[in-house]
């Protein structure tokens, strides 16, 4: 079995930086991850992804050069560097995996994902 667990999140000032890390145990290969966010009352909206390799990447256009998705190996753990904080960043991250999945291509959609995180709070006062 499988599990994803995030961590990271916090409190942090408006224009401030959070690192958040998605850490995935169990037996696989490798494994593909997309960090999504959701607010009370809101749909859970994409933010980042990356492919298993690591040599493909997306962001949703709110946050496009704010935040960076990386990873250091196929097993090891993904990263969001969350740079420029604004309160509407402020949300629970969750991160999702798609194990043993060989494409080039970041999902989107919740759907392309299999197990999901408990989720991590991340709030910008302003």
């Amino acid at each position: 079995q499988v599990q994803l667990v995030e961590s990271g999140g916090g409190l942090v000032q408006a224009g401030g930086s959070l690192r958040l890390s998605c850490v995935a145990s169990g037996r696989f290969d490798v494994f593909a991850v997309g960090w999504f966010r959701q607010t009370p009352g809101k749909e859970r909206e994409f933010v980042a992804g990356i492919n298993w390799s690591g040599g493909t990447t997306d962001y949703a256009h709110s946050v496009k050069d704010r935040f960076t998705i990386s990873r250091d190996n196929t097993k090891g753990p993904v990263y969001l560097q969350m740079n420029s904080l604004k309160p509407e960043d402020t949300a629970i991250y969750y991160c999702a995996g798609r194990f043993n999945f060989y494409s080039e291509s970041v999902g989107q959609a919740q759907t392309n994902y299999v197990h999901w995180g408990q989720g991590t709070q991340v709030s910008v006062s302003s």
